[in-house]
């Protein structure tokens, strides 16, 4: 099978395209380049590469294409705030064009990485169903993400299948690191300063997902019947995947010996909070999607890689791990207002 993974040289598609590599897919990567320079240590490189702006996609580049995993886009609420039209055009626009030529060259497959953020802020005691909860999204980022779910499921059909996968909160080690997500950021916090310090008085729900998990459930809309997945959305998870912000501080300092934990409490305690279901990806997937990695076990991981590439305070808090500076610094520079590239 030949699989196009757009954003391929992000946090999650650079972890991605190895693993598709190592199962034996013929993997073509698709991206723009924002980020391609920002790896710590060795990138697997065994794939064809395309750089190309999704927001000029035609159909020859989708020559011999039997699948998507559309990655691609401004990849949370503060880079979706950062410029409210680009990511509109970006997220929403180019992700409907993608998928509308998709079709029509006739891949037989499109696998959307959407986003539980559409879901908003909600009761602490309701764990969030794919169909059934409300959806009430409030960033940019999180109102394209849902509205792209609504506009490519109408393309789906016999010979198009369409899935949208929702992960929770990437976390783990990429050679294309971020450290702008909250569990990465609480362990590199703790390994480079020796102390994590909370705003909040902890209290926050949030779903967490280790990267190689969110890259198996990707993987399963690849190889699950299309019967199962066709017009679905998944929530995506571990059993008992929801945890505080105080659970996930307490983990990564234990990572860490000698670290120390406090509270400042002075944001009082965040409404953003939210539990989400897991059991249909669980239940309907349970032959194809199987997660393997907790909290501790991709913590631990965290360290090593740390450790092997000499992390250092410097890289934590710089451009290479952080993509909202990145991109501010490079603007009118590599890119223009556009966020198309400076030739």
């Amino acid at each position: 099978m030949k699989v196009l993974v757009t954003g391929n040289l992000g946090y999650i598609g650079t972890v991605l395209t190895e693993i598709l590599v190592k199962q034996n897919y013929k993997v073509v990567g698709l991206d723009i380049g924002y980020f391609k320079d920002c790896f710590i240590g060795e990138v697997d490189s065994n794939f064809f590469q395309v750089f190309k702006d999704i927001r000029d996609i035609e159909g020859k580049d989708l020559h011999g294409i039997d699948s998507i995993i559309h990655l691609c886009g401004l990849s949370n609420d503060p880079l979706g705030e950062f410029n409210k039209d680009i990511t509109r055009e970006i997220n929403l626009k180019a992700t409907i064009n993608l998928a509308k030529i998709a079709k029509k060259q006739g891949v037989k497959r499109f696998i959307y990485a959407s986003s539980q953020s559409m879901y908003g802020v909600s009761q602490v005691s309701e764990e969030l169903d794919e169909h059934r909860s409300k959806k009430n999204p409030v960033t940019e980022y999180a109102k394209t993400k849902w509205e792209a779910e609504l506009e490519i499921n109408k393309l789906n059909s016999e010979d198009f299948c369409v899935v949208s996968f929702r992960p929770s909160t990437v976390f783990g080690a990429s050679p294309r690191l971020r450290c702008d997500i909250v569990f990465n950021n609480f362990v590199a916090c703790a390994y480079t300063t020796g102390k994590i310090e909370i705003k909040s008085d902890g209290s926050p729900c949030r779903p967490a997902i280790h990267i190689q998990d969110v890259c198996a459930a990707f993987i399963s809309g690849l190889k699950a019947p299309v019967k199962i997945i066709s017009g679905q959305a998944f929530n995506v998870g571990i059993k008992d995947g929801n945890y505080t912000v105080r659970k996930l501080a307490e983990v990564a300092q234990k990572l860490v010996p000698g670290s120390k934990l406090t509270f400042t409490n002075e944001h009082g305690n965040d409404s953003r909070t939210y539990k989400v279901s897991f059991k249909r990806i669980l239940n309907d997937l349970k032959d194809y999607y199987k997660p393997e990695w907790d909290l501790k076990k991709g913590g631990e991981e965290l360290i090593a890689f740390f450790k092997k590439n000499n992390f250092d305070e410097k890289l934590f808090r710089g451009e290479v791990t952080n993509r909202l500076p990145l991109l501010k610094n490079i603007l009118h520079k590599k890119i223009d207002k556009n966020f198309r590239i400076i030739k």
